[in-house]
């Protein structure tokens, strides 16, 4: 299995370090362009919401981001340094009452475009799979 880690400081403009790490892993491992979207989407949200929600955004904390790859799947692992969070009781984005916020829609779009969410130590890992 290959692997490789990074660790960002919990500010927003790192999240262009993350879409290079994913660019450089796409050409490194050859991953399919079917799914590099689905993945560029979804790993840059949760990170996102890593640096935003779990961290609030406290540049002292840090955002891990490790990447698995074997023949079979590709798994991020995104880790915060915050409380977690209930992810068994999220509000339904697409539920009348909801349709216009803002925000809320993060984990839903996550869980459409992997082919697995996982979240572990009470929400402050998230592990996202996508099947190769």
């Amino acid at each position: 299995m290959n692997s490789i880690k990074i660790s960002i400081p919990s500010l927003i403009e790192n999240i262009k370090i993350i879409e290079s790490f994913i660019d450089n892993a796409r050409e490194k491992y050859a991953i399919n362009d079917d799914i590099y979207g689905n993945i560029m989407i979804s790993v840059t949200e949760c990170v996102t919401n890593a640096i935003v929600h779990g961290n609030k955004l406290d540049g002292n904390k840090t955002v891990d981001l490790e990447l698995h790859l074997d023949e079979n799947q590709v798994q991020f692992v995104i880790k915060d340094e915050g409380s977690g969070f209930d992810y068994e009781h999220l509000a339904d984005p697409t539920a009348p009452e909801n349709l216009e916020k803002t925000g809320g829609r993060g984990i839903f779009i996550m869980r459409h475009l992997t082919d697995e969410v996982k979240f572990e130590d009470s929400g402050r890992i998230a592990v996202l799979t996508f099947y190769l």
